[in-house]
């Protein structure tokens, strides 16, 4: 999906998002190559089987599942319309900035956005983004239920980003 046909899906819709950063003690292209792996073999580096509970239910009401990027692609670059789990690259800008839009079926849109800004003393600041553009009272009801799951999840895979990147 391209920026302008999101823009137009999601015009007059209030967004809500969940906005995290942190400090790594790495330059931007080591935490690039950590996120440049995720969803292979490394999964989503923080709570996987919630990642993968989502995917299945996607998958039992319809929707794409969880997909496994195919070994022949684990180590190559992303780029924009690759698959990443329920998620499809929408923009790629390597080293800095990477948004997925949300392919799974929602009560709305949803996007996840990772950034990297590099930072004067040699190491990182690493942002993520998720925006969910509700449809309705159900897209509402939605973002607060799984509001908890998302402070867990996002919080620990942020984390866990920043750690290997610093090894």
């Amino acid at each position: 999906m391209t920026q302008e046909a999101l823009e137009h899906r999601v015009r007059g819709l209030c967004c809500y998002l969940d906005n995290r950063s942190v400090n790594v003690n790495a330059p931007p292209h080591r935490v690039w190559n950590v996120i440049e792996k995720i969803g292979g073999r490394n999964g989503w580096y923080h709570a996987n089987w919630l990642w993968d509970l989502r995917g299945y239910l996607d998958l039992m009401i319809g929707g794409v599942g969880l997909r496994r990027k195919p070994k022949s692609a684990e180590d190559a670059p992303l780029k924009r319309g690759d698959e990443i789990g329920f998620w499809r690259i929408m923009e790629i800008v390597p080293g800095s900035r990477l948004v997925l839009f949300a392919e799974m079926k929602l009560p709305g849109v949803a996007t996840f956005e990772f950034q990297i800004k590099a930072l004067k003393n040699g190491t990182s600041e690493l942002s993520q983004i998720a925006q969910f553009w509700p449809a309705g009272f159900f897209g509402k009801l939605y973002w607060y239920l799984v509001l908890p799951f998302h402070h867990y999840i996002f919080h620990g895979m942020i984390k866990k980003i920043g750690k290997i990147a610093s090894l």
